[in-house]
């Protein structure tokens, strides 16, 4: 018997140095495509900058927003600040029980209108519309029945105007360019059908009229060891994933659409719970099952500031809530692995998201579980084990590091020395403790039910937006 579990635990070793060298190897590869592309992206943006001021397409910004009576003054004062010539706002308020809509009508001078909506996307009714021309783009509210983020999404679609449409969080502010740079994949290529942004915690930063004037790192530890995981996972996968085409995830933050296209692909799926991720990998779907010419892009230097939550209860319930929206998107569209039919996005890209994103966490836990067996029966070489988890740890961080670093200096942030060093101390924890944590909290994820329409909460702060209108 002995020796079974001694064969056993020697394959279970074999397995995780494979599965390391594997992610490394891929993590690797995607930090440094991504830190060359960052510095690349910058050194060009001037010649770009031309295309930027001759040439605009009409956008209709869709903010669905459920109980955002803190942040969604702030929210629509950057919209307005957005350094963009045509577009509209479109502020769909999913059954609130707070002061959302009363807010938006006493703080932009909204008054009550008849106005119509085509339904064209099925969602939960509207009860009321409001409007006003007072500032220099048309804002429009909706109050309608709580149905989700993604009925509320449709509701939207359903009222935009305009051929694309970009999606914004309540809880989150733009950058007075970040329009202007998520668009300009559709101008250099009308083959576009969805472009995602770059999303970064606004915990820490200071925007006054769409500018950053003042960063620094968020004072909570949690809220700091996101920044380092956001960057790593915004710089990872995402723009490696843009130069084949692979990308099947936009994030639900910051996101522009076309908008006959995701209509004629069905919209967002209301029954999921990653309605982003559900839209992008239904748009690769649709597009090759009909033989469209089509491309999904990342834009690097397209920012938005979000909201990241600073207690450890609200983090475990944002990743417990994507956890089972990647379970569902990815076991709805399994036919695409290793399909040759979806190209790149089935022999890679899904590949990857179902063994280092979906499979991850049960890999990791198992992993843990088995290295303490191992140890209580003697089969364990201690100095080993530790020899082991830190290279991880300090390769891992590195290349945190590295992708944190980059995207502060290629966006220009003025990082203070005492946040450099913060951001070097909390690495190793971020990647050593964190990670671990939220493992555990994604392996529980699926066992939990919950009801389709109710939105994912975490604890709101005014988010630090001034204006000089004000």
């Amino acid at each position: 018997m002995r020796e079974a579990f001694q064969v056993f635990f020697h394959g279970v070793g074999i397995f995780f140095v494979l599965y390391m060298i594997g992610y490394a190897s891929f993590l690797f590869l995607s930090v440094t495509v991504g830190t060359t592309s960052l510095y690349n992206a910058k050194r060009n943006n001037a010649l770009k900058n031309e295309l930027q001021r001759d040439y605009y397409m009409p956008v209709s910004i869709l903010v669905p927003a459920h109980n955002e009576s803190i942040t969604i003054k702030a929210t629509i004062d950057s919209l307005l600040a957005l350094d963009y010539l045509l577009y509209e706002i479109v502020v769909v308020d999913d059954g609130s029980t707070d002061d959302t809509a009363r807010v938006m009508e006493k703080a932009f001078h909204m008054a009550r209108v008849n106005r119509p909506i085509q339904r064209r996307l099925a969602c939960q009714e509207a009860e009321a519309v409001y409007e006003t021309n007072a500032y220099k783009v048309p804002i429009t509210l909706i109050r309608k029945k709580n149905g989700g983020k993604a009925d509320a999404l449709n509701m939207g679609i359903n009222m935009a105007k305009y051929p694309y449409f970009l999606c914004i969080d309540a809880d989150s502010v733009l950058q007075s360019d970040s329009l202007k740079k998520i668009v300009r994949p559709v101008l250099e290529d009308d083959r576009v059908v969805a472009v995602g942004g770059a999303v970064r915690p606004c915990n820490g930063a200071e925007i006054q009229d769409g500018k950053l004037i003042r960063y620094r790192m968020p004072q909570k530890l949690l809220a700091c060891m996101q920044v380092l995981e956001y960057d790593r996972s915004f710089l990872a996968s995402r723009i490696l994933f843009d130069k084949f085409n692979g990308n099947i995830i936009v994030s639900g933050a910051f996101g522009l659409f076309k908008k006959n296209v995701v209509m004629e692909a069905g919209g967002y799926d209301v029954t999921t719970m990653g309605e982003d991720m559900e839209l992008v990998v239904k748009l690769h779907v649709f597009c090759r099952e009909h033989g469209m010419e089509y491309r999904i892009r990342y834009a690097t230097d397209a920012i938005c500031w979000t909201q990241a939550p600073e207690k450890l209860s609200d983090l475990c319930r944002q990743r417990r809530r994507w956890h089972i929206g990647l379970y569902q998107s990815m076991i709805r569209h399994q036919r695409i692995l290793a399909n040759p039919k979806y190209g790149m996005v089935g022999l890679v890209s899904y590949l990857y998201f179902l063994i280092y994103e979906l499979l991850s966490p049960y890999i990791e836990v198992f992993g843990t579980v088995a290295m303490a067996a191992a140890w209580m029966m003697g089969f364990l070489n201690i100095s080993y084990m530790f020899l082991y988890l830190g290279i991880y740890v300090m390769y891992s961080s590195i290349l945190s590091l590295t992708a944190f670093f980059a995207r502060v200096h290629t966006i220009d942030l003025k990082l203070t020395f005492a946040d450099g060093i913060k951001a070097v101390g909390l690495c190793a924890a971020e990647v050593s403790c964190l990670r671990f944590i939220l493992a555990w909290v994604r392996v529980t994820a699926l066992g939990r039910g919950k009801r389709r329409n109710v939105w994912g909460q975490i604890e709101r702060k005014a988010i630090n937006f001034k204006s000089s209108s004000q």
